[in-house]
């Protein structure tokens, strides 16, 4: 079965353990040459389109997923198990170029 990355994205993230809703698929890790899939990177709480206060995301080995519906992807993972700290963006103490 062949998915393009943009049909990923559409998709929402499910616990299958608790039914806990992750979120919908921001990212993919994949392993170049080989152009496997090691990961799915979703959003944490309060992330929505790049925007908002989340201190980090859900990353979630491909070997957790047990399904990829036309809507979902189906996951075996505790998200607490999943964690990553999002790395923080923009310059070194907020400080722009050229400003002491």
């Amino acid at each position: 079965m062949a998915i393009k990355l943009t049909q990923l994205q559409c998709k929402e993230v499910i616990c299958v353990e608790n039914g806990q809703r992750l979120g919908f698929i921001e990212d993919v890790q994949i392993e170049v040459p080989e152009g496997r899939v090691v990961s799915l990177t979703v959003p944490g709480p309060g992330k929505l389109l790049g925007l908002g206060n989340s201190r980090y995301d859900y990353c979630i080995p491909w070997s957790c997923i047990r399904k990829i519906g036309p809507d979902i992807v189906l996951v075996d993972i505790e998200p607490e198990n999943c964690r990553i700290i999002r790395p923080k963006q923009g310059l070194a103490g907020g400080k722009h170029p050229g400003t002491a």
